[in-house]
Parts: structure tokens; C-alpha cells; sequence
């Protein structure tokens, strides 16, 4: 039984999982199952979900709530679930904070408030009063988005009951390194820069979340199998090849991107929500032509969605 201040048993690779509409931005909760059943079959080890990559900040909080509950129904035990409940005011996010508990969700997480300036009073006092209203674990998201916060403050945050992990979406690794060595191995960080997975967990994060995940579990999967095996010269040099893809994807604008690019290779997982704007046709064929020149370069890119489109078109 994990009890509220741990979620130690929750590592490894975790997608930032898409939030599923379709061509109407309707949510569309039976893209949502597959996409879930894909993500499990690679051997993901938990998903993290409405958050930034799952458009969660352009939906209703009935929607976030519908979602969550589809997700988490479907899921059915199989790995971790963390809802993502932040928004700018604390009732909303206690609100969707007692939604996650009700149906049973593996833990919470969320960014700080943002848009107006918020003090880190302020800030310590809307994770506080939000873990004081529920009995699950929470996960803060420090993201540069929500206008990164420092060390100091969120050592204070750990100290708040409920609060044992941090997201940390950034390139200051040293941070969270220090951050690890300070708060201890019951702290969970997850690291959050795709492109910097490897680096992330040499600087000792126990787990990381992010949206290519999506896309490439296998790559990212092998990667953390390397470093929990202490390879991290092997990890890094499949990194390089997924970071390039990454880089390239996100010039585009890589919500739209992505959601394309497993269309392509046979995973259905529809479309973006306005204001995103979903590829054309002429930016889906210069990714393709990037990718086929990706493998072409490579002997093994480690990135096996990209033969899984060959299949598609035969």
C-alpha cells in the first residue's frame, strides 16, 4: 500500500500523454483506448496525463475530468496514472484534485500558477492547501512555461505533507541533481526534457516524462534501460539520434507534428485543439524526408516508428 507521501514505485519511462479529438476537436475517449493499449504494449511504466502536452490547459474541466476518468478506467491498474489538476485557481485545481482521487488515480501533479506574478507565499500556499484537500500523492510540475521556480523554493514545497516528487522540466541538471541529493531517494524527480533524457537521469532522476514518449516509447525505454544499467555512453549515442528528431519536430510545432506522425504509421490518435493548427501535407513530407534520411545515415535509429510506416504504405 503506498500511502500518500510516496510515489516511489512510480519510475521509469512515463509518457506525457496526448488527450485525444477529432477532426471536430471533439474529445474522442475510443482514440484515447487505443492509444493507452499502444503505449502499455511498449512497455511504458506509467502516463501522465491533461497536462501541457495533453492540450489540458484548452479543455473544460469536465472534459479534464471525462478524460481522466476514461483513462484511468481503461488503464484499469495496468500502470501508475498521475492526473495533471493545475490551473491558475486553487479551488479549480482542488476540484479536479478530488475528481483524480474519486476515480482512484495513481497520484496528482501540477505546475504553479501563472499569468499574474505569484509570490512564492502564494505559490507554497496553492500546492499546500491543494494536497491538504486530498489524499493522493502530488507531483509538482516546475516548468520554465509557468516561469521556472528555484531550488529554494521548491525545497520548501517538499516540505508540504502530500508533496514527494518535482517534474523538472529544464536544462539546469546540476539543479536537480542537488535537488536528489538534498531531498533524498523517497523525493522522486522525473526529469522532463526529452532531449535531455539521458542527461536527466545521470543526474539522478528516477524516472522522466515527456511528450515524444508518445511517439517513440521503445527509444526512450532502451535508453532508461541503459542508464538503470549504468551505460550511459550506449544511451547517449541513441540520444543524439532521437534528440535530432525531436529538434526537428518541435521547428514545426510538434503537438500537430506528432499526433501526424503516428496517424502515419497506423496509431490513430486524431488531432489538435485550436489554437494548435494541425500540419499540411508539405510539412508531414519534409518530417518523412528528414526521418528517411535519419535512417538512412543510421544503421539502427532505435526509433522503430519509423518502419512501421513502411507497413503502412505497402
Amino acid at each position: 500500500m503506498h500511502t500518500k507521501t510516496s510515489v516511489s514505485h512510480i519510475k521509469g519511462v512515463i509518457p506525457a500523454m496526448f488527450s485525444t479529438f477529432d477532426e471536430n476537436e471533439q474529445l474522442d475517449l475510443d482514440r484515447a483506448r487505443v492509444l493507452i493499449d499502444y503505449l502499455i504494449g511498449e512497455g511504458v511504466h506509467g502516463l501522465y496525463i491533461t497536462g501541457s502536452t495533453g492540450e489540458g490547459f484548452l479543455m473544460s474541466d469536465e472534459e479534464r475530468k471525462t478524460f481522466a476518468q476514461a483513462v484511468v478506467s481503461h488503464v484499469n491498474g495496468r500502470v501508475p496514472v498521475i492526473v495533471h489538476v493545475g490551473a491558475i485557481g486553487t479551488l479549480r485545481s482542488i476540484d479536479l484534485a478530488k475528481h483524480a482521487q474519486g476515480i482512484k488515480a495513481d497520484a496528482i501533479s501540477s505546475v504553479p500558477p501563472f499569468y499574474y506574478y505569484f509570490s512564492g507565499d502564494e505559490i507554497y500556499r496553492y500546492y499546500s492547501d491543494i494536497s491538504s484537500a486530498v489524499d493522493l500523492p502530488m507531483i509538482v510540475y516546475n516548468i520554465a512555461l509557468a516561469g521556472l521556480m528555484n531550488n529554494d523554493l521548491v525545497r520548501r514545497l517538499a516540505s508540504i505533507d502530500g508533496v514527494c516528487g518535482l517534474k523538472f522540466t529544464g536544462t539546469q541538471h546540476h539543479d536537480m541533481a542537488t535537488l536528489k541529493e538534498e531531498l533524498g531517494p523517497d523525493f522522486m524527480i522525473y526529469s522532463g526534457c526529452d532531449e535531455m533524457a539521458t542527461q536527466g537521469l545521470l543526474a539522478g532522476a528516477d524516472g522522466i516524462i515527456g511528450s515524444f514518449y508518445n511517439i517513440i516509447p521503445d527509444t526512450f525505454g532502451e535508453i532508461y534501460q541503459l542508464c538503470v544499467n549504468g551505460e550511459y555512453q550506449e544511451a547517449f549515442e541513441i540520444q543524439k539520434i532521437a534528440t535530432s528528431f525531436i529538434l526537428k519536430a518541435v521547428k514545426y510545432g510538434h503537438f500537430g507534428i506528432m499526433k501526424q506522425l503516428m496517424m502515419d504509421t497506423g496509431i490513430d490518435v486524431g488531432y489538435v485543439r485550436r489554437p494548435f493548427v494541425h500540419p499540411n501535407s508539405q510539412m508531414m513530407a519534409e518530417m518523412w524526408s528528414f526521418l528517411d534520411g535519419l535512417q538512412q545515415n543510421h544503421v539502427d535509429t532505435h526509433m522503430g516508428f519509423i518502419s512501421r510506416r513502411e507497413k503502412q504504405i505497402d
